[in-house]
């Protein structure tokens, strides 16, 4: 099965969060956290402008959403679906959160810590390695993020 067909309405849903985001002037990125049967258990958008969080990136909020849903912070089997490539604090979430695999459209070259700039989630140091899927409506999210960002500098 091909990545877009597997994870292409996860993503939508994840594209939908960042979008969100766009209302409270925070930088569109989105997630959602898929349990083992695909099921959506946590959702999440940047909310870094809303509540004043330095941590407020849509992963960990997705994060948190699953873990108390799960009443559990190891999410065994479970997948992180966002938009733009997690960032070190991110990617060290997701490998701490022990996820079965980290999905994202984007790469982001100025932060990217799951292959771009760094590679937190591949480390052979870690004792926990996600499986990485990249690539997944990549255009749209860079669509979305160069409209965010061309519309604060005008």
């Amino acid at each position: 099965m091909r990545p877009l067909d597997r994870w292409g309405p996860a993503m939508q849903a994840a594209l939908a969060e960042a979008r969100a985001a766009l209302a409270t002037h925070d930088v569109p990125i989105g997630a959602v956290v898929l349990d083992a049967g695909g099921e959506v258990v946590g959702a999440g958008r940047n909310v870094r402008e809303a509540y004043a969080d330095p941590t407020g990136h849509a992963e960990m909020v997705a994060l948190r959403a699953a873990a108390r849903a799960r009443g559990e912070w190891r999410l065994d089997g479970h997948t992180l679906v966002v938009t733009l490539e997690p960032c070190t604090m991110c990617a060290g979430a997701a490998v701490l959160a022990r996820l079965e695999r980290i999905v994202f459209g984007a790469f982001d070259d100025k932060a990217g810590a799951v292959g771009s700039l760094w590679d937190v989630v591949r480390d052979r140091r870690l004792n926990h390695r996600p499986e990485v899927v990249s690539g997944v409506y990549a255009e749209e999210q860079t669509a979305l993020l160069t409209e965010f960002f061309a519309a604060q500098r005008s």
